[in-house]
């Protein structure tokens, strides 16, 4: 399935879980959870639900979640005062039914289901193992794995087998499963995804963001600590540590564009983290200028703290179509050059004759920064200054975020100055990592013992590759035997 137009040029977010214990109405507030948590995925949806029987019940889609949920007969097909959700977006495997969350199997001790926000980096290993052992895999989603270990699995109570899983992968992720006991979430040793806990009524909850636990009137109680796994029950709930080392290496780039603005993260308020960034890029990166002008949506917050810190007046320069949806033309070479334009509108009476500085989250490929400043200059711009409120990317994630090989990545083959000639800016200027980890709350970044995962700009990753390691050894192995 194609990119919306002028979507290609963006990180892509990972997933968004939802779970919901003992509320009449599971489905239901599943889904508006999951609607809270759309912009984490845009490809597929699916909620299971547990009825008092012990039934579970399970409705998948393809698309948003609004037309997978909407009807009132699928709903009515959801009964249950337990539930999970999750939202879609392909990181690994292809976008198809069969890999649509929560995944869900029966077991000897029962049903469960599964859903999976991140990347296991050794996913592929243990495939081939599993392989072995004659497993077969329905899909081609790396959280199928979980649901195979699960089965294998000598432990006899759900939570010892899920545990002997835990132990096995590695990678980034936060889970949420049910079962006829329990709604269960967890978080990876490191924290890098987010995953928090909420109270409704006597119910409890469980979500990617706080802006889902909002929707649903939910009561915030904390997040799920790195590497903490929850149990949900009758009886209340509790929870269990399993992992001798633990550390908090928070995804940073959940506070520069992934989150939605009125979530709070690790107890941080991310719009007022991206003012501050954007203050702390102004403070790093001044120019003369008539208007700060945010690239819309996600340039806004950023701008607004480039705005305050540096006294130039903030105006809304470029204007968004928020109705684009995904592309309903081919995408040729000529499309998708104007396509910007289905997107973005520039405000020719805000930005004919002035200098504008132009603020903007990132640059991946910088396909569609250098078409957003020829759109402001072809709006009569006298000069186009362009400020990112993310260090440069040059390296690719493999922790559940979407982003290019590194050889497509602008900011891995050029420097800035470089970067701005082939965007079309007067100047281009990113925040500094110090600068980013300032406006964090951080002294700096500590070299030896980071507090956010930063593999994006650094190149420092804190989980193994194991995979990529391994097809690297089975490549050469290969080369060696047909030489």
């Amino acid at each position: 399935m194609p990119l919306p137009l002028s979507e290609d040029d963006k990180f892509h977010e990972e997933c968004g879980v939802f779970g919901v214990w003992r509320h009449k109405d599971a489905a239901a507030l599943t889904a508006l959870g999951l609607h809270a948590l759309q912009h984490r995925g845009q490809e597929a949806s699916g909620i299971v639900t547990l009825d008092e029987a012990g039934l579970f019940h399970t409705h998948k889609g393809l698309g948003l979640v609004g037309d997978i949920f909407g009807d009132a007969k699928v709903m009515a097909s959801l009964p249950g005062s337990a539930a999970i959700g999750h939202n879609r977006y392909a990181t690994t495997g292809e976008t198809a039914l069969r890999n649509v969350q929560p995944l869900f199997a029966d077991f000897e001790f029962g049903g469960l289901a599964v859903g999976h926000n991140g990347n296991l980096t050794n996913a592929g290993v243990l495939k081939r193992a599993l392989v072995r052992r004659g497993c077969l895999f329905q899909s081609t989603t790396d959280s199928e794995v979980f649901v195979h270990l699960i089965a294998i699995s000598l432990y006899s109570t759900v939570l010892d087998r899920l545990i002997d899983a835990l132990k096995q992968v590695q990678g980034a992720y936060s889970l949420v499963a049910l079962h006829h006991g329990a709604l269960i979430g967890a978080r990876d040793p490191l924290g890098v995804r987010p995953l928090v806990l909420g109270r409704l009524n006597d119910g409890w909850v469980l979500a990617s963001e706080t802006c889902a636990l909002d929707i649903v009137g939910a009561d915030f109680v904390r997040d799920i600590e790195p590497g903490e796994i929850v149990v949900i029950d009758d009886s209340g709930i509790r929870s269990v540590t399993p992992f001798s080392n633990t550390e908090s290496r928070f995804c940073i780039f959940e506070y520069i564009y992934f989150a939605r603005p009125d979530s709070v993260m690790e107890g941080t308020p991310v719009y007022d983290t991206r003012k501050r960034i954007g203050a702390e890029l102004s403070r790093e990166s001044a120019v003369s200028a008539d208007v700060v002008v945010p690239v819309p949506d996600s340039g806004v917050p950023a701008a607004m703290g480039y705005a305050v810190e540096s006294g130039i007046p903030f105006e809304l320069g470029i204007i968004r179509n928020h109705y684009v949806g995904r592309t309903f033309i081919e995408p040729t070479d000529q499309i998708r050059h104007l396509g910007v334009k289905l997107k973005h509108s520039a405000n020719r009476a805000v930005l004919e004759g002035k200098r504008v500085i132009l603020v903007d989250d990132s640059i991946v490929r910088g396909t569609t920064s250098k078409k957003i400043v020829e759109m402001v200059r072809q709006a009569g711009a006298a000069e186009v200054h362009m400020r990112i409120s993310s260090p440069p990317t040059t390296h690719s994630c493999f922790y559940g975020i979407d982003t290019p090989e590194r050889s497509a990545l602008l900011a891995a083959k050029h420097d800035v100055e470089e970067m701005a000639k082939l965007i079309g800016a007067d100047s281009l200027a990113f925040i500094s990592l110090d600068g980013l980890y300032r406006a964090l709350g951080k002294p700096g970044r500590d070299s030896a013992k980071p507090a956010f995962c930063d593999a994006c700009f650094t190149g420092d990753y804190a989980i193994p590759l194991t995979d990529m390691a391994d097809n690297a050894e089975r490549r050469s192995a290969l080369e060696k035997a047909s030489a």
